[in-house]
């Protein structure tokens, strides 16, 4: 928990350039707010963590590569002391479920009012949950903590070379291209391709890949 008195070191992640600029004009407001760096994707994010003492992340959850669902479960496992805010256009009640179920600290929608992003970053800061209004009716703070505690998101249950070879299946890649790609046998391949069915309750890759981009998971870009 931060004290909301001391200065608060702000991570942005987001591939859009126009809305990390937007996001630190907001902030210009508060001095206590203090941006020490931008990602334009997960890899950045991740690789800026490993030289930098950051308190909290701005997170979008559609960026290009490691996407930013993906991002929450390894920030929180290495660095759980980081806390983390969403901000997204989403409002797919899945994507707040998936979200919060990672790991994350709060919801905010980009559709919110400047005075909302800074309450919801006072709030995460200081070690409490936050919900964008536009989400609020739905969801009490009870509701999210008996999600994130008791119910286990299927990504999260994925190894890393299975969420690899989602991501791959997600951007077309057969079996055997898969293979090649990851120097594994087309066997082994599809052995984790099956499991991933399994896994996400799906009948085939199709569904599989709508399911996956759909919640939010991998993204397709």
């Amino acid at each position: 928990m931060m004290p909301m008195n001391e200065c608060v070191r702000i991570l942005l992640a987001d591939d859009h350039v126009l809305i990390r600029h937007g996001i630190k004009n907001i902030m210009k407001k508060d001095l206590r707010l203090h941006v020490i760096g931008e990602a334009n994707n997960g890899k950045e994010l991740l690789s800026f963590l490993e030289s930098a003492e950051v308190d909290l992340i701005i997170l979008d959850i559609s960026m290009p590569g490691i996407g930013g669902m993906e991002v929450i479960g390894v920030v929180k496992n290495k660095y759980p002391w980081i806390k983390i805010l969403i901000l997204t256009m989403h409002k797919n009640k899945q994507y707040f479920y998936n979200a919060m179920s990672a790991g994350a600290d709060g919801y905010l929608m980009k559709d919110d009012s400047d005075e909302e992003l800074l309450v919801a970053i006072e709030k995460v800061a200081a070690g409490k949950s936050y919900i964008s209004p536009f989400m609020a009716e739905d969801f009490a703070d009870d509701v999210v903590n008996m999600y994130r505690n008791e119910k286990k998101s299927p990504f999260q249950e994925l190894t890393r070379r299975e969420k690899e070879i989602l991501q791959l299946v997600v951007k077309g890649f057969t079996s055997k291209k898969m293979a090649e790609h990851l120097h594994l046998s087309q066997r082994t391949i599809d052995h984790h391709r099956s499991n991933l069915l399994r896994k996400f309750n799906r009948k085939n890759s199709v569904d599989l890949v709508n399911y996956a981009v759909r919640n939010g998971f991998i993204t397709s870009e």
